[in-house]
Parts: structure tokens; C-alpha cells; sequence
């Protein structure tokens, strides 16, 4: 298909995406409708944008690569994807915090754990971890849409950012929630139908059933590159050798990181509050399982069958067509599949890029204009969204900063390094907020400090993945990390900080005298 085609298909794309922009514009009268939506959205939209917040380019491209590269293990997230990400947090978390959303009127996930505490501290420390932290996963999912979008249309990587943000952007800052909503139900569609024509076109390709092609698979296990097998890879239809670091890199980081920390995401919590009852909520927990079963599992599932198209065609295993594993899938899409599908794929790329990037400029533009500077933009009206729509665009500029900080190979990491930090920074106190009633503000507060500075203290002291790149570490104390002994360097930092935080919530607050 050629460019003028491509450039045609993605501007009336374009189009539509600011025709949902518009009408949440038209939609979103006051700061409430601004931020929560009005609090009357259909469960099916919720569900919808929900799994398109949660499914963003960094799992298409990212741990689509990932799979490619390390096999079907990653196959165990998808699971926990959808018992911790849907069915835990529709039916355990979402329903009580609908619950004391309401109670609190509180828009914001900062405002639900600081009117809960009675604690504008609270608020501001909540705020300020998102607008800080979360730029860096936002640059993340960036640089997977940038990615992609440079290789299939031929076109220097800055510009491919420089469009993407600015249509994010437009529509993020004019439609608020509504828009983003809206626009995040429809990009789900456009995800759900990708993902699903991807794996059945491979097995097409491949002229094999699926008994065979992962006979097949499994048979390739001595193609493994060297470099890989040294680090416990057995094959592509195989977990890693148990306590090996490709091991601990696959369960602690990617599966327990990403797992556990969706639970505390605050751009997923916030939409659990824009449903108008807990009864919507059960019906659209389905929708959800469905919609994380087939994107997440059909990638996953196709990452590792791409290096038996690729020995086929090209008599190499995926990772040594390009070095940078953030870029297989784009490859694969690119070598495999039908001219008109390239098109419709980067629409996909798109949809799960924006629907994240819109989620994630939301949430951090509300921590900034609704939480920490609340007078920002409201001098005639306080019930005003100005100070929101500015937080959201100081946000995008400092993402799109980031981005060019980034290395090859982040994406899988990067997403995983910041729900991991979520978990242990919100989960015990937003846990606790709905389930034990002797959790003090005072056990919350050191709770949320003891999460975050862990999480960070391991990031630079502890995880060699993280210590050796900022080097922080060798500069301090002349070695990458402060534990050389395998396999301390290895275990991720939510395995340091989120028990930490938990210990911590619960030791202060029962010595705490609760008001």
C-alpha cells in the first residue's frame, strides 16, 4: 500500500478522533464532567476504555518483542491480567471505591485517599508521585507508537513523535474524560480486531494448525542464540530455567510488576468512578476478560510463532533480524502480513497508544491542576477545568522530553519498573482505604513514603537492570550495584518495597491512635 493511502487512511482516522474530542467538549460543562466524565458512563464505554488505558502500544510492541524474543512464559501475565487487572479490581477494588468516590465526592484518586485519611498531605504526596513518575511510563508508550510508526511508513523517528503527541494532545485537553472515554471505546475495537486477524493470519502463513506450529516451535529450541541461552532460555514454548536471570526478569519484573501493579494504577482506578452504579460495574467485568484475553493473549501468542515465520522465510530466529526487540513486531507486521493489513495495524498502534497516552495526560493534568496547584486557572470560576487542561499540557512536554532519554529495548521494562512503583507506593493505603478501618492517616502517609523511596533506593541501589544504566551506585560506592551476589541483583524492586510498604501501614497504624 503506498504512502498516499496510508497518509489517507490515517487522516480520516485523525478526523473521527476529533470528532469524539468535540463531543466531549460539547459534553464537559463543569470540572466534574472534566474529570469523572459526569459519573454516568455506560458500563460497555467503561469496560472498553478501561482495556484500551490498560492494553497500550508497550503491550503490542513491547511485550510482543519481548515474547518473540523469550517465548511464551509471558503468557502467565495474560492470566494475571485478567484475574488482578478485570476480575480483582472490578469486583474487589472498583466497587468500594465507586462507593467511597461518591462518599467523598472525589474526582481524582489523589482526592478519594486524601479525603478518606483526612489528609491534604496525602493528596499532594499522591499527586506529586504521579505527575512526577509517570511521565516516564507515559515516554514509554510514546516511544512505541514512534516506533512503529517509523517503521512502516519510512519516516524519521522525531517527526512520527512530534504528530503523534500533537493529536493526543488536541483532543486530551479539549474533551477531558468524555473525549478520552469515548475515543478509548472505539480505539478498543479497532485493537480487539487487530489482534485477533494477527493470529489467524500467522497460522494461515505458516500453513499449520496450531498442534503443529508449536511442535514446531518447540523443535527450534537449539536455535536459541547463545547470548540468550546463558541467561536460562530453553525455547519459545518453555518458562525459563528456574532461578536463572532471564527467570527472575520474567516472574518479579514483567509478571509480578505488571500483574500486581495494574491494581493501583490511578488512570484505571479513576473510571471505576465515572459508572453511575456498583451493579454496572458486574457487567462490565466480562467485557473486560474478554477484551484482555484475546488483544493480550492473541500478541503474546504471536511474538513467539514470528521466529518460526521469519526461519522459514528468512533462516534466522526473530532476535537476530534486529537487534532491538522493540522493533520485531513492527518487522513481523511488516514482512507477514497483507499490504492493506500494515494500514489497518497502525491504526492499531495508534488506538493503543493514544488510549494510554490520553489516560496517562488526563491523570497526570488532574494531579496537577486538581490536587497540587488547585488555584491554577480558577480565578472566575472555581468549579473551572483550565488549571486541569494546563497540568495536561506540562505533562506532555516533559513525556515527550523523556522520550529522547529512552534506550533501545525499554518499552517492556519501562512499563513494568512503573506499575511495579505503583504497587508498592498506592496499593497498602488504597487497599486498606477500603477494607480495614484502623489504618491511620499516619500509617498511610509513612506507607506511601516507605513505597516509594524503597522502590527507588532498589532502582538505584539494588536492581542492576536500573543501577548499572544511571550508574549512580559505581559512582558512590564503585560497583554497579550495593548486593553483587546473584541472585539479589536480579528480584525486582516491588519485591523490596511493596512488602516494606505493607509492614509499614500495619505496624504504624495499630501504634497510632486512629481519629
Amino acid at each position: 500500500m503506498s504512502n498516499l493511502m496510508l497518509g489517507i487512511i490515517v487522516i480520516l482516522y485523525m478526523l473521527l478522533i476529533a470528532g469524539f474530542g468535540v463531543l466531549g467538549y460539547k459534553k464537559s460543562k463543569s470540572a466534574s464532567d472534566f474529570l469523572l466524565g459526569g459519573q454516568k458512563t455506560n458500563p460497555i464505554i467503561m469496560a472498553l476504555s478501561y482495556g484500551a488505558a490498560f492494553i497500550s502500544a508497550s503491550a503490542i510492541v513491547g511485550f510482543g518483542g519481548y515474547s518473540a524474543t523469550f517465548g511464551m512464559g509471558i503468557q502467565w501475565l495474560c492470566v494475571l491480567n485478567m484475574l488482578m487487572g478485570v476480575i480483582v479490581a472490578f469486583l474487589i477494588f472498583g466497587k468500594r471505591t465507586r462507593e467511597l468516590g461518591v462518599k467523598y465526592e472525589a474526582r481524582t484518586f489523589s482526592q478519594l485517599l486524601g479525603a478518606h485519611y483526612n489528609s491534604r498531605t496525602i493528596r499532594i504526596f499522591i499527586a506529586s508521585v504521579i505527575f512526577i513518575g509517570m511521565p516516564m511510563y507515559a515516554a514509554v508508550v510514546m516511544k512505541g507508537g514512534g516506533v512503529f510508526i517509523e517503521q512502516m511508513f519510512g519516516i524519521d523517528l522525531n517527526l512520527a513523535l512530534l504528530i503523534f503527541t500533537i493529536v493526543v494532545s488536541a483532543y486530551v485537553i479539549a474533551g477531558g474524560l468524555k473525549g478520552v472515554m469515548y475515543t478509548d471505546a472505539m480505539q478498543a475495537l479497532v485493537i480487539l480486531s487487530c489482534t485477533i486477524f494477527m493470529l489467524v493470519w500467522i497460522y494461515q502463513t505458516l500453513g499449520m494448525g496450531f498442534t503443529e506450529a508449536n511442535q514446531k516451535l518447540t523443535e527450534m529450541a537449539p536455535l536459541v542464540p547463545e547470548r540468550f541461552k546463558e541467561l536460562g532460555h530453553q525455547g519459545w514454548t518453555a518458562m525459563p530455567v528456574l532461578g536463572s536471570p532471564q527467570w527472575y526478569a520474567l516472574v518479579t519484573s514483567l509478571i509480578l510488576g505488571v500483574g500486581i501493579g495494574c491494581l493501583a494504577q490511578p488512570q484505571l482506578v479513576v473510571r471505576f468512578m465515572t459508572v453511575e452504579s456498583s451493579k454496572q460495574l458486574n457487567r462490565a467485568v466480562i467485557i473486560g476478560c474478554v477484551f484482555i484475553f484475546f488483544v493480550v493473549g492473541s500478541i503474546y501468542h504471536v511474538g513467539p510463532l514470528s521466529n518460526l515465520f521469519f526461519m522459514q522465510t528468512e533462516g534466522k530466529v526473530a532476535a537476530e533480524m534486529t537487534q532491538d526487540m522493540d522493533k520485531i513486531i513492527p518487522l513481523f507486521i511488516d514482512k507477514a502480513m497483507p499490504d492493506w493489513f500494515a494500514a489497518i495495524f497502525m491504526l492499531c498502534i495508534l488506538s493503543a497508544s493514544m488510549s494510554t497516552l490520553s489516560a496517562q495526560f488526563h491523570t497526570m493534568g488532574a494531579a496537577f491542576g486538581a490536587d497540587i496547584f488547585t488555584k491554577v486557572g480558577r480565578k472566575r470560576n472555581k468549579d473551572s477545568s483550565m488549571g486541569v487542561r494546563i497540568g495536561i499540557l506540562v505533562a506532555i512536554i516533559i513525556s515527550y522530553a523523556v522520550c529522547y532519554t529512552l534506550s533501545a529495548g525499554i518499552i517492556a521494562r519501562g512499563t513494568a519498573l512503573f506499575m511495579g512503583i505503583c504497587a508498592a507506593t498506592f496499593l497498602p493505603a488504597y487497599f486498606c482505604s477500603l477494607y480495614w478501618k484502623k489504618a491511620t492517616r499516619q500509617g498511610a502517609l509513612a506507607s506511601l513514603w516507605v513505597g516509594a523511596l524503597a522502590s527507588l533506593f532498589a532502582m538505584l541501589f539494588l536492581h542492576k537492570a536500573e543501577a548499572a544504566p544511571i550508574g549512580l551506585c559505581r559512582i558512590l560506592f564503585g560497583q554497579d550495584v550495593l548486593i553483587n551476589i546473584y541472585p539479589w541483583y536480579m528480584i525486582d524492586p516491588i519485591l523490596f518495597a511493596l512488602p516494606l510498604s505493607i509492614i509499614t501501614i500495619i505496624v504504624v497504624s495499630l501504634k497510632t491512635k486512629q481519629k
